[in-house]
């Protein structure tokens, strides 16, 4: 009779991703190459120029103020409550959600934890460079500008560079940077190119930044974008290395229990001699006589066994037994 192997949660889990189809082979995983090389470093030459020109104080400070003082949404006051729902997709929590759910996905189907650590890489990056850079320099906001025409430097601000700008840019670029063919590569770069500037423009109209924070907030988002082909050795080395654990979780987990054998019940040494004892008297032969070598001695001498008289109780009413071969003898 065939018997089926109970498997435990988590050797169900592992069994169902084994059912998946392996890692696509055509996947193309993008390396750095001189034209991406060439593209970095004029985009970090550009976004030291922005800083430079708001350090400095030149005419792009003064085209913030004038954006400023233009309050576009006052001018434009129909859609801003469209635009309040709209800049959700620059919001780190939201979109990483969503875009995690979609790359999840498809780690499950393709058998591959690459586009999840992809994600987890940049969003790592966006945090670290665009986090520095905001506390750093320190720039307080429009709505809490104290000097008309100063750039509001090193005043314990962050506003500087955007950070809804840089995570749009991050987060759906991400989505064209794991394409898994040029024609989704295309099209999802142009997506999300539209979705990152209209999130930057829409902060700019609501007024919570500068016109130069959301520029640099672009630069600052293509930047980790165009740095991620270094990152993909170690991407490889985690993916191998949680595939390894995953391997020795699911033999654990899986694993045939061993057979143990039954310890026999220990027995006391004085209860173990007396068993011993009595087996070996028991296979001892009777003896059906005197020992030879005693005397005999005669039935006078013995020690009485039972006292003297009859061994029945006394019964007063009970005529006594009279001889029948007795016969009475006749006189004459």
């Amino acid at each position: 009779m065939r018997t089926e192997r109970n498997l435990t949660r988590l050797g169900r889990v592992f069994a169902r991703l084994d059912r998946e189809p392996e890692r696509p082979a055509h996947i193309d995983v993008p390396s750095m190459s001189r034209h991406r090389v060439v593209f970095f470093a004029a985009t970090l030459a550009f976004y030291a120029a922005i800083v430079a020109a708001v350090v400095t104080t030149t005419w792009l400070v003064r085209l913030d103020w004038q954006v400023m003082f233009f309050r576009p949404y006052q001018q434009w006051p129909e859609i801003h409550a469209f635009l309040d729902y709209y800049v959700v997709l620059g919001q780190r929590g939201p979109t990483a959600v969503m875009v995690a759910a979609w790359l999840g996905w498809r780690s499950w189907r393709q058998h591959t934890l690459r586009p999840m650590l992809a994600l987890g890489a940049s969003l790592l990056l966006l945090n670290i460079t665009v986090g520095a850079a905001k506390l750093g320099m320190g720039r307080l906001g429009p709505h809490y500008a104290t000097v008309i025409g100063s750039n509001e430097m090193w005043r314990d601000g962050d506003i500087f560079p955007s950070g809804h700008t840089a995570n749009a840019v991050v987060t759906w670029g991400i989505l064209a940077y794991l394409a898994s063919t040029p024609r989704a590569r295309r099209w999802l770069s142009a997506l999300s190119a539209v979705v990152a500037l209209g999130v930057g423009l829409t902060t700019v109209y609501l007024g919570t930044h500068w016109l130069s924070d959301v520029v640099l907030g672009w630069a600052a988002g293509l930047l980790i974008l165009l740095a991620l082909p270094w990152c993909e050795p170690l991407i490889a080395s985690v993916e191998a290395w949680l595939f390894r654990l995953r391997d020795r979780l699911r033999d654990r987990g899986t694993a045939a229990p061993v057979p143990v054998a039954p310890v026999p019940a220990l027995v006391p040494a004085e209860a173990k001699d007396s068993d011993m004892a009595a087996r070996e008297a028991a296979r001892a032969p009777r003896p059906t006589g005197h020992a030879p070598g005693t005397l005999h001695t005669s039935r006078s001498e013995r020690s009485p066994g039972a006292p003297a008289g009859s061994r029945r109780p006394p019964q007063p009413d009970r005529l006594p037994r009279t001889n029948p071969s007795a016969r009475p003898v006749a006189g004459g």
